[in-house]
């Protein structure tokens, strides 16, 4: 017989909406978020934070939401990338992935924009070093990289002039 699991309740703001679930101390944060809650956006590829197709926004930090069980997500506010557009426009940071050619798949593209939102609400201006450590958690199997540095550069361009 299975064992029963007593879940626990939540609570946390994920793209500005308000959430009180049960869910079992087991269940990861990426699961809670396409399951759940139908945000089908965050990917999993790896299933041990190397690739960052998981990467989520909690509290405005980047985290692999794919070895973070939602339970540690209590009170938190979460961001992810279908939060980034607003009203049925794209966030710049998407226009500009886009715009510069920066995916090709689109696997890893939710991550690598959520790790750039991180990097330009801190800084407006990054270097391409910057750039290279910001995104250095996610990995894209299919570009050299190039566009995808083009449109976080892009990005930076319109959120710095807007």
């Amino acid at each position: 017989m299975p064992e029963t699991i007593e879940k626990v309740a939540i609570r946390l703001k994920v793209n500005g909406k308000p959430h009180s679930l049960q869910v079992e101390p087991r269940k990861l944060l990426v699961e809670l978020l396409r399951e759940d809650l139908d945000l089908t956006g965050t990917h999993v590829g790896c299933d041990t934070t190397y690739c960052g197709a998981c990467t989520v926004l909690m509290n405005g930090a980047a985290v692999k939401s794919c070895t973070m069980f939602a339970v540690q997500a209590d009170g938190a506010e979460i961001l992810t990338v279908e939060g980034l557009e607003k009203d049925g426009k794209l966030h710049p940071i998407q226009a500009a992935f886009g715009d510069s050619y920066g995916l090709q798949c689109g696997y890893c593209t939710p991550g690598l924009m959520l790790s750039t939102a991180q990097l330009l609400a801190n800084n407006q201006q990054p270097s391409d070093a910057q750039i290279r450590k910001a995104i250095a958690g996610n990995t894209c199997r299919c570009t050299g990289y190039q566009n995808i540095f083009k449109a976080i550069q892009r990005a930076a361009q319109t959120v710095k002039g807007a």
